[in-house]
C-alpha cells in the first residue's frame, strides 16, 4: 500500500496495515506538507534594530521582535493598529492560484505520499496577529462586531485558499491555532462558540466538498472544545501535549476523530525514560487508535 492509502485508511477507520507516521529519516513518513508561495509579498527576514534585538515584518503586515537570534519572536505591532480601518486592510493574495502552482509541481511528483496544503491559521490564529493578542482578546469583548468583520473577510479569503489546495492536489489542508493555556480555553468556551464556532464549520464544510480533510494543531489544554471541533469537521487533531487533555478524555472521542501526536513533550519525553516513553506511547495507540484506525505517530523536534 501507498502512503496516502495508508493513512486514508486510518482516517477512515478501516484497518489501515499500519500506523501512519510522520518520523525522521530514516524512519517512514507518509506525509507531503507543502505551501503557497506568494509571489509578491511583505515579508521581510530579520533586521537588527537598537538594544540587541531584532525585527521582521511577515506576509500580513505585522511586525515582529525577538532578542538576537534567540525564539521565534511574537507581533509586537499588528498591521492593523484601528479597527475603524478593519474594512480597508490589504490582506495577501491567498485568491491567486499562481502562488500555488510550485505546490501543484511538488504534488504531482509525490502522488503515494499523503498531501497536505498548509494555511496560516484559521481566523483566529491570523486577525489575532493583525491586532496583537492582547489588543484582540479585548477587542473580543468589546468590539465584537468589528472583530466578526475582520473575521468574515479572513474567512472569504481562507475558503478560497482552500479550493486553490483542492485544485493543486492536496488531499487535506491544515493549520495551526494554539487556543489553550496549561490550564485551560484561552477565551470563555462560550465565547469561543459565540465567535469562532461558525467560521471553523463554513472551512470544514468547504474543505469536505472539495473532498479535503481538516487537520488541526492546537498547543494547551483546549478538552472542553473537543466536542464542538469535532462538531464542525475536523478530522485530525494534532495534539503535542496529549496527558495535558488526559489520554482517557481523548479515548472517549476515539472512532470520531483521529489524534496524530508524539509521546507527550511535557511529561513523558522530558523523562528520558525510555520504558516510560514506550508505554506511554503503546498507550496511546491502543486507546486512541484502537478502532480500525484514528491514531498517527508523529515526532516533534
Amino acid at each position: 500500500m501507498s502512503s496516502r492509502d495508508i493513512v486514508l485508511d486510518s482516517l477512515t477507520f478501516k484497518n489501515s496495515q499500519r500506523i501512519p507516521m510522520s518520523l525522521p529519516s530514516p524512519y517512514p513518513n507518509d506525509f507531503l506538507h507543502k505551501s503557497y508561495r506568494l509571489k509578491d509579498s511583505k515579508a521581510t527576514g530579520w533586521y537588527t534594530i537598537e538594544g540587541g534585538r531584532e525585527e521582521r515584518i511577515d506576509e500580513w503586515g505585522n511586525t515582529w521582535r525577538r532578542f538576537k537570534g534567540i525564539s521565534k519572536g511574537e507581533v509586537c505591532k499588528g498591521v492593523l493598529e484601528s479597527l475603524d480601518k478593519v474594512e480597508e486592510a490589504e490582506l495577501p493574495a491567498l485568491d491567486d492560484y499562481r502562488n500555488y502552482k510550485e505546490v501543484e509541481e511538488e504534488f504531482s511528483n509525490n502522488k503515494k505520499k499523503f498531501k497536505i496544503g498548509s494555511l496560516p491559521g484559521f481566523a483566529f490564529n491570523i486577525t489575532r496577529k493583525m491586532r496583537r493578542l492582547d489588543q484582540y482578546l479585548m477587542d473580543l469583548v468589546l468590539d465584537k462586531n468589528k472583530v466578526a468583520i475582520l473575521n468574515a473577510r479572513v474567512n472569504d479569503l481562507l475558503e478560497k485558499a482552500i479550493k486553490n489546495y483542492a485544485k493543486a492536489g492536496a488531499d487535506a489542508i491544515m493549520f495551526c491555532e494554539d487556543w489553550g493555556t496549561q490550564k485551560g480555553l484561552m477565551i470563555n468556551p462560550n465565547l469561543w462558540r459565540e465567535i469562532f464556532k461558525g467560521g471553523f464549520t463554513r472551512l470544514c464544510n468547504v474543505a469536505h466538498q472539495e473532498s479535503l480533510y481538516v487537520f488541526m494543531h492546537s498547543c494547551g489544554k483546549i478538552t472542553v472544545i473537543i466536542p464542538d471541533l469535532i462538531e464542525c469537521g475536523i478530522d485530525v487533531l494534532q495534539f503535542d501535549q496529549p496527558k495535558i487533555h488526559g489520554i482517557k478524555k481523548l479515548a472517549e472521542y476515539s472512532g470520531k476523530v483521529t489524534y496524530w501526536c508524539p509521546a507527550d513533550i511535557q511529561n513523558t519525553l522530558q523523562t528520558k525514560d525510555e520504558k516510560v516513553i514506550e508505554s506511554d506511547v503503546r498507550e496511546m495507540i491502543e486507546k486512541l487508535g484502537g478502532k480500525g484506525g484514528g491514531f498517527v505517530a508523529g515526532y516533534y523536534a
